[in-house]
C-alpha cells in the first residue's frame, strides 16, 4: 500500500480552501431565492438578469478594452525594458535597474493608486478612460520585464553572433533570431499583465472618474449596496473565461515548445548531414 504524503494531503486542502469560495458563488447564482442561505431552486434568471443590465455590459466590455490594450502597451514596453536591461554591460547598472522594476512590484497598490491619482492631478489629466488605461500601463511593465528578461538572459550570444556572421541586419536578428527566442516570456508577461489589469481594483478605484468605471469598482460598489446574486452569476462567467484563458494558454505554450523541440531536431539532423 502507498503512503500518502503530506505534501499532497497539503496541496489538496490548499486548493479545497481556495476553490470552495468560489464554486460557493456559483452555487447560489442558480439559486431561486433572493440570497446565500438557502437554495430554494434551480433557476437561469439571474444570468437572463446579468445580460439585459446593459450598465454592467457596457462595463465589462470597458474592463476588457482596458485590459487588452494596457497588456499590449505593457509587453512591448517591458519586452525593449527587458532587452535593454540585458544589454547592459556594467553589473552594477542591472542590478540598478532591476531593483528599480522590483520596488514598482512589491509597492502597495493604495501607494501606486494614490501617487497617480497624485499625478495626473498635478498634470491637469481627468480622471476616466484615459487615466485607468496609463495607470494599467505603469503596473503591468514591471510584470512583463520580469518574465520576459530571464528568456532574454538563457539567450546564447553564439546566435546573435552567427546572426551577423551571415550578413543579417539589426532589423533581422531582432525579427528572426531574438523574438521567437523570447516568444514564450513575452507570452507569459502579455497573459500575467493581463491578469493583473481584469482583476485590479486598488489603483482603479483611485484613478476611474465619474461615468467611467470598472468590473472590480462596480462589483465593490454594488456589494456594498447589499446581496445581488447578479454579481453571483457574472463571477461564474469570469470565472469560466479565466479557466477558458488559462487553458488557451497551455496549448499556446505547449505549441511553442513542441515547435521550438522540431527546429532543435531539424538543426541536429542538419549538422549530423554536413
Amino acid at each position: 500500500m502507498k503512503k500518502i504524503k503530506f505534501s499532497s494531503v497539503y496541496l489538496v486542502l490548499v486548493f479545497i480552501i481556495l476553490y470552495i469560495p468560489i464554486f460557493y458563488l456559483i452555487f447560489y447564482s442558480f439559486n431561486q431565492g433572493g440570497n446565500m442561505n438557502h437554495f430554494t431552486g434551480f433557476t437561469w434568471a439571474h444570468y437572463q438578469e446579468l445580460f439585459s443590465d446593459k450598465r454592467m455590459l457596457v462595463i465589462v466590455l470597458d474592463t476588457f478594452l482596458i485590459a487588452i490594450l494596457s497588456s499590449l502597451f505593457a509587453t512591448m514596453i517591458g519586452t525593449f525594458g527587458a532587452l535593454g536591461i540585458a544589454g547592459r554591460k556594467s553589473q552594477r547598472t542591472k542590478s540598478a535597474l532591476l531593483t528599480l522594476n522590483n520596488v514598482l512590484m512589491v509597492s502597495p497598490d493604495v501607494i501606486i493608486g494614490a501617487s497617480f491619482l497624485i499625478l495626473f492631478s498635478a498634470l491637469g489629466i481627468g480622471l476616466g478612460f484615459g487615466s485607468v488605461l496609463l495607470s494599467h500601463i505603469a503596473f503591468s511593465i514591471p510584470i512583463v520585464v520580469l518574465l520576459v528578461l530571464p528568456k532574454v538572459n538563457e539567450l546564447d550570444p553564439a546566435l546573435l553572433n552567427a546572426a551577423q556572421d551571415l550578413g543579417a541586419t539589426n532589423w533581422q536578428t531582432f525579427s528572426r533570431v531574438i523574438v521567437p527566442y523570447i516568444t514564450p516570456g513575452i507570452f507569459s508577461g502579455f497573459f500575467m499583465a493581463f491578469t493583473y489589469s481584469l482583476d485590479d481594483f486598488a489603483v482603479t478605484f483611485f484613478v476611474t472618474g465619474n461615468g467611467f468605471t470598472t468590473l472590480s469598482v462596480e462589483i465593490y460598489s454594488r456589494a456594498r449596496q447589499g446581496i445581488s446574486l447578479e454579481i453571483n452569476a457574472l463571477s461564474a462567467v469570469m470565472f469560466l473565461f479565466s479557466l477558458l484563458l488559462v487553458v488557451g494558454y497551455y496549448f499556446v505554450n505547449q505549441y511553442s515548445h513542441s515547435r521550438r523541440q522540431k527546429q532543435r531536431r531539424h538543426a541536429k539532423n542538419e549538422v549530423t548531414l554536413l
